[in-house]
């Protein structure tokens, strides 16, 4: 079982707080596990397993469950009086009005509860309306580059794993099969899963073929900026007529399933946010190239999305920047302030590095600036523009 410090330290500074916790990701990218994990930590901190109430709705044990009164019940006549007691809710969104039987069981001080779903829908709604202010979002992701490498014995060479890493997948699953065809099997059934259980009966879509090509070319076209309206072009220009709203429609659902990630663009020099395209990043990038089945060479935008989804892990609010005309891959917001990023495979040729270089010199605030490369640049800095090995940066090293 794969460590995942960072979710599961998140989950111990929230213990016992009057507080849902809820935990939100793609399908199998560990929250099952993560509550497992969670589970034996408070087993070793002296709670009774009597204390532990833990339900998986996508087990059929628990389809009696699924109804909001029984759960409820249920919950209740197994509870330890007393005692503060432990409730996991594992896939809730498939029990319907499970609001309901959370927000009473919330308001029970010796209920601590976790739940967990794989659609942000789970916090819109009556959830949002009934627990405004009394719950804590968790976004989870598949592993990490430095989760990945903790797995494997040999650590020594990153720039090999890195490609496994790319190759095989971010899903924690894949690090126990062997072959590629494998793994592409079980990627494509993880999307598939997705498309038909989340998005297809959730939104009654019946033009499933159409998603996918919209699925297709939102992967194909990671990292580039693009609008709803240029990919319902796209798909005329290719014999599809799928209209601006279906298109809308279907991007949305991806996006609400963890699937994709949008990011809005940021003008630095005006502070606003601009209303022309976004850029979408993947939660794995394993899963495209299996679903795109054919050899992928853009390895500079996938390096792009990595960096991407770890600085999401890493807490960060992070937008596509632009500075007097000129594009900055990643600002990235806290609450202790905002720092910028331009991310390149390598920079050891002179014309590539002055113009990665020159985005981050338009920029005329303080915030920190970092260059991050496959390289190991023998500088510290450019003029307060930092460069960084990317491996090491991931590795947090």
């Amino acid at each position: 079982m794969i460590e995942r410090p960072i979710y599961l330290n998140r989950l111990k500074l929230f213990k016992g707080k009057q507080l849902i916790k809820v935990i939100t990701g793609i399908r199998r990218c560990g929250k099952s596990v993560l509550l497992e994990l969670y589970r034996k930590y408070l087993l070793s901190a002296g709670v009774l397993p009597r204390q532990i109430q833990s339900y998986n709705f996508e087990e059929f044990a628990n389809d009696g469950l699924r109804d909001a009164a029984k759960l409820h019940e249920h919950i209740l006549s197994h509870a330890v009086k007393g005692r503060k007691n432990y409730i996991f809710l594992d896939e809730i969104q498939n029990v319907p009005q499970f609001q309901r039987a959370v927000d009473s069981l919330y308001v029970r001080r010796d209920f601590d509860i976790y739940i967990t779903g794989s659609n942000s829908n789970l916090l819109s709604g009556e959830l949002a309306t009934l627990l405004s202010g009394r719950y804590v979002e968790i976004q989870m992701l598949p592993l990490s580059f430095k989760e990945y490498v903790s797995a494997h014995k040999d650590k020594s060479n990153l720039p090999k794993l890195y490609q496994s890493y790319i190759m095989e997948s971010s899903f924690p699953y894949t690090i126990t099969m062997k072959g590629q065809q494998a793994i592409d099997v079980y990627l494509k059934g993880i999307l598939d899963s997705i498309v038909i259980k989340d998005i297809v009966s959730r939104h009654k879509i019946t033009a499933t073929e159409d998603l996918y090509r919209i699925i297709r070319f939102l992967f194909d076209n990671i990292g580039s900026i693009v609008s709803i309206k240029k990919i319902s072009d796209a798909m005329t220009s290719a014999g599809y007529r799928i209209s601006v709203p279906t298109v809308e429609k279907y991007v949305s659902a991806l996006s609400e399933c963890f699937v994709l990630y949008p990011v809005s663009r940021y003008d630095i020099k005006g502070k606003q946010y601009l209303q022309s395209g976004q850029k979408y990043y993947m939660a794995d990038i394993g899963l495209r190239r299996a679903m795109l089945e054919k050899q992928v060479s853009d390895t500079g935008r996938m390096l792009e999305n990595i960096v991407y989804l770890e600085l999401a892990r890493r807490g960060y609010k992070v937008f596509t920047g632009r500075a007097d005309e000129r594009e900055i891959d990643f600002v990235a917001l806290n609450s202790e302030g905002t720092e910028y990023y331009q991310v390149s495979q390598t920079v050891l040729a002179e014309e590539t590095l002055q113009r990665e270089l020159v985005p981050l010199r338009k920029i005329k605030d303080n915030y920190p600036k970092f260059l991050l490369t496959m390289d190991y640049l023998p500088v510290s800095s450019y003029n307060g523009i930092k460069p960084l090995n990317v491996f090491e940066w991931l590795m947090n090293i």
